[in-house]
């Protein structure tokens, strides 16, 4: 099982997601990593989420960075988002990422920041796992 899982919305963003999995490997941490786009397989990122036990999501996403609130729509587990610097120098997907709607809460570390991502993580499942 992976507590963890790494969505990105395209292969372009493997240099963001390999920070993230740098720092998780580096501690040991067990996750689970997916390229689906919220836009282009909305299907599959459904059935993927449905079926998913991860505690935690990350989600790397450029340009409308749409991915990490579709997933905090779909699930009530914490979605820690990572813009990427795409267009605009990551200021467009910051902004997506940080206005999510009452109710569909997302974290949001810095652009192209991954290893916050990963950091932010595994406090959160420290935290989780300390008060269980």
């Amino acid at each position: 099982m992976s507590r963890i899982v790494i969505i990105l919305g395209s292969e372009s963003d493997m240099p963001i997601a390999d920070q993230v999995t740098g720092v998780l490997d580096e501690s040991g941490e067990k996750y689970d990593l997916q390229v689906i786009s919220a836009h282009r397989d909305p299907e599959k990122l459904d059935d993927y989420l449905k079926k998913s036990d991860a505690f935690v999501f990350i989600a790397i996403a450029g340009l409308s960075a749409a991915l990490p609130g579709v997933i905090a729509s779909k699930t009530d587990k914490p979605v820690i988002g990572v813009p990427v610097s795409k267009k605009l120098g990551g200021l467009d997907a910051l902004l997506s990422i940080v206005q999510m709607p009452p109710g569909v809460p997302v974290a949001c570390v810095g652009i192209d920041d991954g290893k916050n991502a990963a950091h932010l993580a595994m406090r959160m499942l420290g935290i989780c796992y300390n008060n269980a």
